[in-house]
């Protein structure tokens, strides 16, 4: 993984902590639903962002770099998958977070499928 996780995690963290300290300021009779919500927001931005970082930190990130013994295989007919560039695809997780993922995309050089991300 990237050395520069723990700073950037870090400050995640930070922006979540102080970002509630600032929100319970402005809302100082918010029920416990509203204060859930609120933090609910925050922690997935958090999280998607987390989340992001290790997937781009995977090695299927990469497959054009990988040996022919370490790419992976085709689900359908165990062919070793065929590096053909990357592709840029934005995926939705919990809490309503978008991803943006560049990764290998790959095609089986015997059933023709294609597949992102791979592994």
């Amino acid at each position: 993984m990237r050395d520069d996780f723990d700073a950037l995690w870090n400050q995640l963290a930070y922006e979540v902590m102080s970002g509630m300290k600032e929100w319970r300021l402005q809302h100082p009779k918010a029920t416990l639903r509203e204060i859930e919500a609120a933090l609910d927001e925050r922690l997935g931005r958090m999280r998607a962002r987390m989340l992001e970082d290790v997937a781009l930190a995977s090695t299927a990130a990469a497959v054009s770099q990988m040996s022919e013994a370490e790419r992976p295989t085709c689900p359908a007919c165990g062919a070793v998958l065929t590096a053909r560039g990357h592709t840029t695809r934005e995926v939705t997780t919990h809490f309503d977070q978008t991803l943006r993922l560049k990764r290998s995309y790959t095609v089986c050089p015997r059933c023709g499928a294609g597949l992102f991300p791979p592994g």
